[in-house]
This record gives structure tokens, C-alpha cells and sequence, in this order.
């Protein structure tokens, strides 16, 4: 199957056809990616993805393929060619014995439901560590290994738990957990901090909502009020289950912190939109 959903793709600078895409182009070598949600055609949160970006090729030591301002042209360029406006899109810079690809395309977008976002989703417990949980590399071992067992379980999202039993993150999320009105999450140097993650930290301390940073034991969950996830397309998504645990769902509490990411996220629209 081919990873670029849309018609067009960019290829070092160039817009292709998606004819020409190749998975390879990816998966073989290395690759260091940001995937940016798209909503009426602008990237969200388009700076702190470029930061990121920057942050996860000093970390593995590699030059990077185009300026944030050759992106940001590439991105417009390849916005024009696609019908459907909110949908994400993957950058890429793959570096490999034959040569060095930068790719731009579009993948192929599940957002949440009404209904999940009003019921919650199902987690599960996956015995799993990242090797370089500060920068954001494919991992297509890991990723094909947790998508099975998603599949297997009939769940949304699997939170890794490391030898010390305790959860560090999702497999394509962030992880919060509710407990006696604060608000706990991993310390940032074990996890990959997402974007949306950020907005949530910056929020709590806007509204004064307490904030601890630890990775939370599996033995505490079920003294937990409440557990959710953030990313790029749940982007602030409630569990109402983790494996046997269940959770009260919608929580005030985190229906409110979604209304004021989204919030955000509009001024970064904005943002973009102003050439800011």
C-alpha cells in the first residue's frame, strides 16, 4: 500500500506525482519525520513542528534536508493540490547509502468520532521502550509489532510501559493522568513531547492546574480519575478503558482543556496565515 495518500507528493523541492512515490523512499535508511495536522489547508502549530524538527536532527547528528522557509513554500504548494483540507501531512528526511531524500505527502487521516470523543477509546499495556525517545525516527519494527496487537485487542492507542512498570507514553500519543485534581505526565527527557503536549503543559499553567511529572506506575492505575491522550490527530482524546480498568468518560475537566487547545491551535492557524 501506498503511504501518500493525496495526488501529488514533494520530492526533494520538486511536486511529483504520487505514482512515483515509493514506501522505500522512507522505510529503508534512516528517517527523521514530523507529521503535521492540516486544517482548511494550514498547518497547525507549523513553528513548533519546524523546532522539533531541528531538535531531532541535532540529537541524531544529521544535516538537515531544507530550511523551515523552503518548507513552508513546499507545504503551500502542495496544500493547492488537494481537495480535502483537513487531513495530515508527513515531512521526511531520509538519509540512506544511495543518497538523501526530503519528502513532503499526505497520509491517510483517522480523527476521532463524535462519539469517541464523547465515550472515550480503548487502551492497552505494551511492554515496550524507545531507543531514542527525544527524537522523533521511524521505528518500523515497533510500530508493525504494537499495530498488530492494536488490531488483536480491538483498541485505539497502546501506552508503553518500561522494566520499571510504569508507563512512559502511547505509541503515537502522549499520556496524562487525572488523580486528585493534578494532572501527571512523564518527565520530558523519557518521552517523545508532542506538540499538543505542550499546549496542554502551557494551558495548566495559564489556569493554575497543578502538574507533576513522573512515570505512572501500571500498580496506580486504577486510583486514577482519569486518563487521556494528546497528539496530532486525537489531539486530546479520553480512555474509557485500559485493558480491565475502566474510566468515567466525558470528564469536565478534560472536555475543557480540549476547548482551550483548540483555541491555540486556531491563533497558530493564524499565525501561519499572517507569514509569521
Amino acid at each position: 500500500m501506498n503511504e501518500s495518500f493525496g495526488k501529488k507528493f514533494i520530492y526533494n523541492g520538486e511536486l511529483q506525482s504520487s505514482d512515483n512515490f515509493d514506501n522505500s523512499f522512507v522505510y529503508e535508511g534512516d528517517s527523521v519525520y514530523e507529521v503535521i495536522r492540516m486544517t482548511r489547508g494550514i498547518p497547525v502549530f507549523f513553528n513548533d513542528h519546524m523546532e522539533r524538527l531541528e531538535t531531532s536532527l541535532r540529537l541524531q547528528k544529521r544535516e538537515s534536508l531544507a530550511s523551515s522557509q523552503e518548507i513552508r513554500k513546499d507545504i503551500i504548494r502542495l496544500a493547492r493540490t488537494e481537495r480535502r483540507k483537513n487531513i495530515n501531512l508527513k515531512l521526511v528526511f531520509n538519509y540512506n547509502h544511495d543518497g538523501t531524500r526530503y519528502l513532503i505527502y499526505f497520509v491517510e487521516s483517522v480523527y476521532p468520532s463524535d462519539k469517541q470523543y464523547r465515550d472515550g477509546v480503548k487502551g492497552v499495556l505494551v511492554n515496550a521502550e524507545r531507543n531514542n525517545p527525544e527524537s522523533k525516527v521511524i521505528d518500523h519494527k515497533l510500530r508493525t509489532s504494537i499495530y498488530n496487537q492494536l488490531l488483536k485487542e480491538g483498541a485505539y492507542e497502546a501506552l508503553l510501559v518500561n522494566r520499571e512498570k510504569e508507563i512512559t507514553e502511547g505509541s503515537r500519543s502522549n499520556i496524562f493522568f487525572l488523580r486528585d485534581e493534578t494532572l501527571i505526565t512523564a518527565p520530558d527527557s523519557m518521552i517523545l513531547s508532542g506538540i499538543t503536549r505542550k499546549y496542554i503543559l502551557e494551558i495548566c499553567r495559564e489556569q493554575g492546574i497543578k502538574l507533576e511529572f513522573m512515570c505512572m506506575p501500571v500498580s496506580l492505575l486504577p486510583g486514577c480519575d482519569a486518563v487521556f491522550m494528546t497528539g496530532t490527530s486525537p489531539m486530546v482524546l479520553q480512555f474509557s478503558s485500559i485493558g480491565d480498568i475502566n474510566y468515567k468518560v466525558p470528564d469536565p475537566f478534560i472536555d475543557r482543556l480540549r476547548m482551550l487547545y483548540a483555541a491555540k491551535a486556531e491563533e497558530s492557524l493564524r499565525s501561519f496565515a499572517g507569514g509569521v
